[in-house]
């Protein structure tokens, strides 16, 4: 950790993640998987390999940065997935809302699940996946909205945690994440 940078390995690969003040006081390593595709492959290869595949019969992703994560992992797995918006959309049917806050977004956010999405995971198990889990605010949210849904989550992934209070106990995840103080 130098310049303003943290140096992350995961999957084989090394990124330097620049640091970022994301609150008085706290500063995260920004990891952005948009547009990385060997990290995206590899992370999904690695944590495809420790999911429990037969019991996951879709996955669901929170836009925006897990989606390209989410895709690779139901190519490898074989199913289809769903995604979580942060606003509702005028083409939507019944969605269904939760609210939401998180330490990268100011403020309270809503999660919404389209009402066609609904009716593709009710009765069904799911795995939740997403790109970085810290407080768990986000992931805790999305499981009250699938509950709500019909659906039931059997497992969680994400390629980091990051130390920002969420123990991992019930989370795949391939590697750690600091925050720093400042």
């Amino acid at each position: 950790m130098s310049n303003g940078f943290f140096e992350l390995r995961v999957a084989g690969l090394t990124r330097r993640l620049p640091k970022i003040k994301v609150a008085e006081g706290l500063v995260i390593a920004s990891f952005v998987m948009l547009g990385d595709t060997e990290l995206v492959e590899r992370t999904a290869e690695d944590l495809t390999a420790r999911l429990p595949a037969e019991r996951i019969d879709i996955l669901v992703c929170l836009e925006a940065k897990g989606i390209p994560l989410t895709h690779s992992i139901a190519r490898r797995l074989g199913v289809n997935y769903v995604t979580v918006r942060k606003s509702v959309k005028s083409y939507m049917e019944d969605p269904l809302i939760e609210q939401v806050s998180s330490i990268t977004t100011r403020g309270e956010q809503i999660l919404v699940l389209d009402g066609v999405d609904r009716k593709k995971i009710s009765g069904k198990s799911v795995c939740v996946v997403d790109d970085v889990v810290s407080t768990g605010g986000s992931l805790r949210a999305v499981q009250r909205l699938l509950e709500k849904a019909g659906a039931v989550v059997v497992c969680k992934a994400a390629v980091l945690l990051e130390e920002g209070g969420y123990d991992g106990s019930d989370l795949v995840f391939l590697e750690r994440l600091p925050v720093f103080r400042s």
